[in-house]
């Protein structure tokens, strides 16, 4: 699995031109891309690395809080962290120009672990995430804060 973070000040996610999700005040918009070798030990390692991950800052301006730390400091039914789904995140782009995805994982393997990761960063948040809808054509707005954007991926844990 392979994560986009974006750090945000408010954020929203439109399908057919109808609000799916959003938040306002500090949050996550999380990109996710899911290949075929994932399974729900990826899930469980994103989910504990997302909501522990120290990037909102304190008091002095420093990057000490995580996503538990600031809750409260938003507006919106969706709580304060929006996923989408982003197969381009496992994009093969070696040959030629036009991108192929080999690597994304199918529907079969890749519509339960994005709902996995929805569910298990709810629980592990105590509160709702937003989400996209897999596999729609989604309009994403968001106001990245800093910017601070961390690429996480579970091939890649050291």
């Amino acid at each position: 699995m392979r994560i986009v973070i974006q750090r945000a000040k408010g954020a929203s996610v439109r399908i057919d031109g109808q609000i799916n999700a959003e938040f306002s005040g500090l949050g996550y918009v999380i990109l996710l891309g899911i290949e075929a070798a994932d399974t729900m030990e990826d899930v469980a390692w994103l989910v504990k690395k997302v909501a522990a991950l120290r990037i909102f800052d304190d008091a002095e301006g420093v990057m000490n809080r995580s996503i538990l730390d600031i809750q409260g400091e938003h507006e919106g039914t969706d709580g304060n962290i929006i996923v989408v789904s982003q197969f381009t995140l496992f994009a093969s782009y070696k040959k030629g120009n036009r991108p192929s995805w080999f690597r994304a994982a199918s529907h079969e393997i890749s519509v339960p672990l994005y709902e996995a990761f929805i569910q298990k960063l709810s629980e592990a948040i105590g509160r709702p995430v937003g989400h996209g809808e897999f596999g729609a054509e989604m309009k994403v707005s968001l106001c990245n804060d800093g910017p601070v954007t961390i690429i996480m991926d579970t091939k890649n844990k050291e």
